[in-house]
């Protein structure tokens, strides 16, 4: 009785807890909040200032004491409390305008695959101060297929190449259940990594993360494109202390991504060879799906296809291809629960 009372007062709801970006689903809404994953914490008294867009701003433009930190590492939680502050303000943000009484929603949250037990219950607990009445989780690239909405309840191979802040998630899927996952820690935070260090090493040139973020999105690209691009780099010259703008070419960001878009695509390879021959057979019928916003980095898609000859393409809006397909859990539980992560300490769905 109590359940069905709380399900009506509340909005149940799916979230997309990035390493760079969080996206909110409401049941019956759709997407609702789409804000970075930054929280401003003032340092002095540990009291947090900002959350999500208002935070990223303060980036690299904060006094000492204040500190503009992501509380999510690799797509885990590293910092238990920022994490439950940040996942309240979310809850509240959907709930506000609507009830005098505290609302208690149920919760799904998508984490990468091959999580521990220890970072599965980390959410969890996360998720539940924060305001959950029951938590559930889903991983993230079997969200992002039921996002695309490909057949994963099926007897058929599908493979997705989720490509996050944090992690970048190979998976086969069949029958409703992951049949191989790969999960590694290079993705779009690394390619901006790789940049700034580009700077530094070619041009003695100290840029943020903010301007690296900037030329991946503006010039970046993984296989030589027809239009050659340039951009200004602007940042302090490590020799002489002042600034300094130096245009730099999409060939040579090529260049300073080619490491890490090495590594992603060794890494999609790994996954073919491990894959059964009877999936493998459907999926170069079917193609291989890619999601997440690392997948939007120019030319990825080709590059793959070059290297694993396997039909490779971007699903349809893939920044929020993840939320969605756990909001379409969210909105069937009933049929789809068999897609939800099982662990010892989460309750089945009622």
């Amino acid at each position: 009785m109590l359940n069905k009372i709380l399900s009506y007062i509340s909005e149940d709801v799916a979230i997309d807890l990035g390493t760079a970006n969080s996206l909110v689903y409401v049941k019956g809404r759709g997407i609702v909040i789409t804000e970075p994953s930054v929280v401003a914490v003032n340092q002095k008294t540990g009291q947090i200032l900002a959350i999500g867009e208002e935070a990223k701003k303060m980036v690299g433009r904060t006094p000492g004491h204040i500190v503009a930190t992501r509380p999510l590492v690799s797509g885990v939680v590293s910092d238990f409390e920022v994490t439950e502050q940040m996942l309240r303000y979310f809850l509240d943000k959907v709930h506000k305008r609507k009830f005098f009484i505290n609302p208690r929603p149920r919760v799904i949250v998508g984490v990468p695959c091959g999580v521990t037990e220890v970072e599965k219950k980390a959410v969890c607990d996360a998720a539940k101060n924060a305001g959950a009445r029951e938590v559930f989780l889903i991983e993230e690239p079997m969200a992002a297929a039921i996002g695309a909405r490909l057949p994963v309840q099926e007897a058929g191979g599908n493979f997705v190449v989720d490509i996050g802040g944090g992690t970048t998630e190979v998976a086969v899927i069949s029958l409703g259940g992951i049949v191989l996952a790969k999960s590694l820690r290079v993705a779009g935070d690394k390619l901006n990594e790789d940049i700034i260090q580009f700077a530094q090493e070619e041009y003695k040139l100290l840029i943020g993360e903010r301007t690296a973020e900037a030329i991946k999105i503006g010039i970046g690209s993984a296989f030589p494109q027809k239009d050659k691009k340039q951009w200004p780099m602007r940042g302090r010259n490590l020799v002489t202390g002042l600034p300094e703008e130096i245009l730099v070419s999409d060939e040579d960001i090529r260049r300073a991504l080619e490491k890490s878009v090495k590594l992603i695509v060794t890494e999609v390879k790994t996954a073919i060879e491990e894959t059964p021959p009877e999936l493998l057979a459907d999926i170069m019928a079917s193609g291989i799906q890619m999601s997440g916003g690392g997948s939007l980095l120019r030319g990825l898609d080709a590059l793959i296809k070059k290297e694993t000859k396997i039909p490779t393409k971007i699903i349809e809006d893939p920044m929020t291809a993840m939320v969605r397909g756990a909001g379409m859990v969210l909105e069937n539980l009933d049929q789809l629960h068999e897609v939800l992560v099982e662990t010892e300490y989460l309750e089945p769905p009622r």
